[in-house]
């Protein structure tokens, strides 16, 4: 299977159109239909059907495919270019939002000043998109967050091998406006939150999609959707009253206008953890060594 018809497929079916693929990769329609067709005569199945365009059994099974298999072709081509050197020094992160402290600052900076040629940027990201964006080569290392509990990794999609090693663990508080009912309770319960009204931020606090999984209901009503990644902007709009966030604690401080308790059951807390490939080095591989603490691992 050719990767290019790969692509034009995945293509094809998340727009749902010819055309509109076609203006996404910068063929022709005509170019598109052939690409599907010669993808078809490989395979010796139809894949999409035409009017309207919509996958096949045989699609929708090869489309489960295509993207790991994708993924995989660059990630392996970027770790030959790391080790033929062919490419330029250079470190790129990736960042959930509640990941950046000062901690992870201090790190960039220590190696910032070991390797002063290499070429650094930092990319704040959405928790879904970086263990794609590491398995590809994209970024250099991940840094992604969530609740979890103490003997439990977070959950990583099947993107491709990946090194997950915690970073840092906090404790998980409720943020409330200081006029709450509940605002001087001295711990609270995620099961009696259900009924509350919450702020969907899926990229700045925890995702309520897995409240209402680890909770096991269908409740935390979304009041407000944020769509951002600034955690003070979520903050204030907690303060405002638009609705509760659940978040770690270091990242509550010194806000106005809200006030904190702890979640004591279920027995949950927020871990930040680093992502990689199964090639680290180079600066990358000092910052994995920095930020773990593991010497022994990435000496």
């Amino acid at each position: 299977m050719d990767p290019h018809l790969l692509r034009t497929f995945i293509s094809v079916a998340r727009c749902g159109s010819f055309s509109d693929a076609a203006h996404e990769l910068g063929f022709t329609p005509a170019a598109v239909s052939e690409h599907i067709a010669s993808l078809e005569a490989d395979l010796r199945t139809s894949l999409l059907t035409r009017r309207p365009v919509m996958l096949t059994s045989a699609g929708a099974r090869l489309l489960e495919h295509a993207g790991p298999l994708l993924l995989r072709l660059d990630a392996a081509r970027a770790d030959v270019e790391r080790l033929s050197g062919s490419g330029a020094a250079r470190l790129v992160v990736g960042a959930s939002p509640l990941t950046m402290t000062p901690r992870i600052a201090a790190a960039l900076d220590r190696v910032r000043q070991a390797h002063p040629a290499t070429k650094a940027s930092l990319r704040v990201l959405g928790r879904r998109e970086i263990p794609a964006a590491v398995a590809s080569g994209t970024l250099d290392l991940g840094l992604i967050d969530g609740p979890a509990t103490p003997a439990d990794a977070l959950p990583l999609p099947e993107v491709g091998p990946l090194t997950a090693v915690t970073v840092a663990e906090a404790p998980l508080v409720v943020a409330l406006p200081t006029g709450h009912p509940l605002a001087r309770r001295l711990g609270l319960r995620l099961a009696d939150l259900a009924d509350a009204q919450w702020l969907d931020a899926p990229d700045a606090a925890m995702p309520l999609e897995q409240l209402r999984a680890v909770s096991r209901t269908d409740g935390f009503r979304t009041s407000l959707t944020y769509e951002g990644t600034d955690v003070r902007g979520l903050l204030s709009l907690t303060a405002a009253g638009h609705g509760l966030a659940l978040l770690p604690h270091p990242a509550t401080k010194g806000t106005p206008g809200i006030v904190t308790s702890p979640l004591i059951a279920p027995r949950l807390l927020h871990r930040t953890e680093l992502l990689h490939g199964p090639a680290v080095d180079g600066p990358a591989r000092t910052l994995a060594a920095v930020v773990t603490g593991d010497r022994h691992r990435y000496g």
